[in-house]
């Protein structure tokens, strides 16, 4: 992200008129596709915390926090057309998203990088992201594959593994995590016996899985999401013989696998990896008890990261001290990092009076400390998660 563009005009970079008791944020999220059981609590993470705000005083003088809900679909063009109604239409002040790397490249590519509006993604992991040209206009608040394939590579190498097949699907999420879990692994000195992009959505996957079976490989490496290829690659390779080993990233990580392939059929044989928080952490504690509350898993996929990037957006606002684009962008790095009194998840309030008082704040999320760097990322730490005796996925943080 480091390099910035000059392009967007005055007229874009100005604020939006908006009413006088309502401040509207783009929610943009793949609430269809392939991804879809996954985005609803992050959906949920995200209405949270404009709840605390509003529930707290609301933003500046009194504002209510509105959050606009646009589907991006996980979908390049889809992302494209979410964003645009959320800026262009809606005329929003930020915006929270997208769920999806290519749904996100899309959007702040065409949409709001051009328009001056600050996106934070709280699920975009794709590499690519970090090399932007975006204006220091697009954030993330979970940490990028370059940090969860190395993870993974770890993984499978230290369970004893030497020798794996890879496939993915061809889009940037999967085929970005994909290359660095091949560097990575050829670097620990394992072997990749074959790698191949497959399409997504096919009835079965048994012809490319005999090709990547044929080279001795002792288990696979999946980048896929779950509801386009990932549950068929699995249930084709069982069926038919060919892998009984599996290692997969957060793409892949929902209940629905459990479901569709059977507790007993993947105990022992899968671990994937997906982005966490420290369970320990007073942060986590803090979200963990409210959003347990609305009766949703604190733990599901970037929940606490839909939290965070909803509440980082308010608390910019706060600090900007008006409903312009332009001020925003700048104000959130100032609320992210220190120095500043600590901010918890659910302190808008003490939030509020401190920034009126002049003073620094430095939130630490429900997701980690949230400090961006110079590309507007943020480092993480990641779970591991296998099938557990009572045929859930039983979840513990990697070292």
């Amino acid at each position: 992200m480091g390099k910035f563009l000059f392009a967007a005009s005055a007229l874009a970079m100005s604020a939006p008129a908006v009413s006088a008791d309502e401040i509207k944020v783009g929610s943009v999220a793949g609430v269809t596709g392939p991804i879809a059981e996954l985005v609803d609590p992050i959906i949920a993470g995200r209405n949270l915390a404009a709840q605390h705000v509003n529930d707290q005083g609301g933003l500046l003088g009194g504002d209510t926090l509105r959050l606009v809900l646009s589907d991006s679909a996980c979908d390049p063009k889809a992302g494209v057309d979410a964003g645009g109604k959320v800026v262009n239409v809606e005329q929003v002040v930020a915006v929270i998203g997208a769920s999806c790397s290519g749904a996100t490249n899309g959007m702040v590519q065409s949409v709001t990088i051009p328009a001056g509006v600050v996106a934070v993604s709280d699920s975009a992991t794709a590499p690519s992201i970090s090399e932007l040209k975006d204006n220091d206009l697009v954030f993330r608040v979970a940490p990028s594959d370059a940090y969860q394939g190395a993870a993974l590579a770890k993984l499978a190498y230290d369970a004893g593994v030497r020798k794996l097949a890879m496939t993915y699907s061809n889009d940037d999420y999967n085929a970005g995590i994909a290359t660095v879990f091949e560097k990575e692994f050829a670097a620990m000195g394992g072997t990749i016996t074959a790698n191949q992009a497959h399409e997504p959505n096919k009835a079965s996957y048994r012809s490319e899985l005999s090709t990547l079976a044929s080279g001795g490989a002792e288990g696979i490496a999946i980048f896929a999401y779950y509801g386009s290829s990932g549950i068929a690659i699995i249930r084709n390779s069982l069926e038919n013989g060919l892998f009984d080993r599996f290692f997969a990233a957060d793409g892949m990580f929902d209940t629905s696998v459990i479901e569709q392939i059977g507790a007993d059929n993947l105990r022992d044989r899968i671990s994937i990896t997906q982005s966490a928080s420290d369970y320990a952490d007073t942060s986590y504690q803090a979200f963990e008890t409210a959003f347990s509350a609305t009766g949703k898993d604190p733990k599901a996929p970037y929940a606490a990261h839909g939290y965070d990037a909803s509440f980082l957006v308010a608390l910019a606002i706060e600090k900007a001290g008006a409903a312009d684009r332009g001020k925003i962008a700048a104000a959130l790095r100032e609320v992210a990092n220190a120095p500043g009194e600590v901010i918890r998840p659910g302190e808008w309030e003490k939030a509020k009076a401190l920034i009126a008082a002049g003073k620094d704040i430095n939130y630490e999320g429900a997701s980690g400390p949230v400090d961006f760097d110079a590309n507007g990322d943020v480092v993480g730490i990641y779970s591991v998660n296998v099938v557990g005796d009572d045929d859930k996925w039983a979840i513990s943080l990697l070292k």
